[in-house]
């Protein structure tokens, strides 16, 4: 049995039977009935101040949960707004979906009011994008978007959605189904045999995976991997690639590999396009899409010795499901490890009133360190190269190799929605937490306490240091910022502010701001230096 209802409630009651329990948005005249039928449906809407946070806080939701993170905004510069963000979901292979008001289905090319092509505009930064034709294709369309999601290379999936077909009526099932998952591609047993042998006949072997293996979860499954191949497995997510800080000797080890699994890892710039590794080195892939095969073997024509196509997460299981002999690459293993807890030697502020990075960053290592399910998240510039090369946490969410900044803010509500008893943290230079400051009000509203640490240097530094290595120092221009007190914005949202000074004052600033049970900044007066860099230029 179905009946009638609207649109806009089969598109709900769709979502509600995914599981979806929360969505990230911003109201708008486009998606009043979503909003409607959501209050109805008891599913919680987290109102934003910029479309672009809501999507940032959907990818860090589905990054540390898991699910799909659900973003809802209105039509037109909504949409526009919004479409930035999915470009970092889309790099970090986090699965998204975006849900976008839209005009009138029967007023399309008549002029309507914030008519836009927006299905093409998302189309470049989504897995895929189409426009709902009727309202009795709203809730299939959006059980056929959660499955795309999650499928293969995890990404965003954008969906319009026209008022008159969220206003019109559709048939409501009376029991809506999951959407059926569709069959992953596997590695075949023989297949996943050859390479293990391929991998264990090496004299300096590495694994290399994509973003999706830096979630908490693809961490555990990347450690059982290296276990029981006796390969070193990486993970990489980071804009600067093989100079990644938190990957300490990565570059130099990188440079010394003899072979090397490309396991759901694109080669890309983050590799230098191949120049990163030695010229004799030899290439194994496994990738769910096509076309990475493909560049693969562009670049590195015959020495990709095997390229198959397969889903990454149940390749890595059977590559594990045999363990790798006693012993086996014991010493390479064991360069590595070295490798990657190399760090720069400590920095100390030489600046009265001024800290040096570390100062600001290590810290906050014995909180992170207190609960098992602490999350980190870092913005993107020098700072926070600092932020990833000095703390580790149970959960990190980054700004990845989008290298986009700003999202740091944002992410940190998320974060405290989906861990809402560990600590957060978010790390985050002076000028990305200018992107949505406005945030903070809505973390006020909710109710969602975490700390936000920013490293005040009065400029954008990742640039300042591009001009003076480029130009010089006497051809800086256009980077400066005001020292500005962003603390006390926060305390004029309603929050927690702290400004500090001096390296004593910092950890019982973030100590105070914790125990006020509000969202809480602190503003920390910092040394300009560049970024730590360990690796091979």
């Amino acid at each position: 049995m179905s009946r009638l209802h609207r649109g806009a409630d089969a598109l709900v009651a769709a979502l509600a039977q995914a599981g979806v329990r929360r969505i990230f948005t911003l109201s708008g005249n486009h998606i009043m009935p979503v909003f409607d039928a959501c209050l109805s449906a008891g599913i919680d809407l987290v109102h934003t101040r910029h479309e672009a946070s809501a999507v940032h806080m959907a990818d860090a939701w589905a990054r540390l949960t898991g699910e799909v993170g659900v973003a809802l905004v209105t039509g037109g510069p909504g949409h526009a707004n919004a479409v930035s963000a999915l470009y970092t979901a889309q790099m970090s292979e986090a699965p998204v979906l975006l849900l976008s008001g839209h005009a009138p289905g029967n007023q399309i090319g008549k002029g309507a009011f914030q008519e836009m092509k927006q299905d093409q505009m998302a189309a470049p930064v989504t897995k895929a994008s189409w426009t709902c034709a009727n309202a009795d294709a709203l809730a299939p369309d959006v059980r056929r978007a959660m499955q795309l999601a999650l499928a293969g290379r995890r990404g965003p999936v954008h969906l319009s959605l026209p008022t008159d077909a969220l206003e019109g009526l559709a048939q409501l099932e009376a029991s809506v189904t999951h959407a059926p998952v569709s069959e992953p591609q596997l590695l075949a047993q023989e297949l996943a045999a050859q390479v293990r042998s391929w991998l264990a006949a090496a004299q300096r072997s590495l694994i290399l995976a994509g973003p999706a293996a830096l979630t908490s979860g693809g961490r555990r499954e990347m450690a059982a991997l290296q276990a029981a191949t006796g390969v070193p497995v990486i993970g990489m997510e980071s804009p600067r690639g093989s100079n990644d800080p938190s990957l300490g000797n990565f570059a130099r080890l990188l440079a010394q590999a003899d072979r090397i699994l490309l396991l759901g890892k694109r080669l890309d710039f983050t590799l230098r396009f191949g120049a990163a590794l030695a010229p004799d080195c030899q290439f194994m892939q496994i990738d769910a899409e096509a076309a990475e095969l493909a560049r693969t073997r562009n670049a590195v024509g015959a020495r990709l010795v095997l390229a198959v196509q397969a889903d990454t997460a149940p390749a890595a299981v059977m590559l594990g499901a045999q363990p790798a002999p006693s012993g086996a690459n014991a010493r390479w293993r064991e360069e590595v490890a070295a490798g990657l807890r190399a760090r720069a030697p400590a920095g100390r502020s030489s600046t009265p009133g001024l800290l040096h990075p570390q100062e600001v960053c290590s810290p906050l290592q014995s909180i992170l360190d207190s609960h098992p399910e602490s999350v980190l998240i870092s913005d993107g510039g020098e700072f926070g190269q600092w932020a990833q090369a000095c703390l580790q946490a149970p959960h990190r969410v980054i700004n990845g190799p989008a290298g986009a900044i700003g999202s740091a803010l944002p992410m940190a509500l998320a974060a405290r929605l989906a861990r809402p008893a560990a600590p957060v943290i978010a790390l985050m230079g002076d000028g990305t937490v200018g992107f949505h400051i406005a945030e903070f009000e809505t973390a006020v509203r909710r109710g969602l306490p975490f700390v936000v640490v920013i490293g005040n240097d009065a400029r954008w530094n990742a640039e300042h240091q591009i001009q003076i290595n480029t130009y010089g120092p006497q051809r800086t221009i256009g980077c400066d910022l005001l020292p500005a007190r962003y603390d006390r914005v926060c305390a004029a949202f309603g929050g927690h502010g702290e400004w500090v000074q001096s390296a004593a004052e910092m950890l019982p600033a973030v100590q105070r701001a914790m125990a006020s049970g509000l969202p809480a900044c602190v503003n920390v007066a910092m040394e300009s230096v560049p970024a730590p860099s360990l690796g091979v230029k």
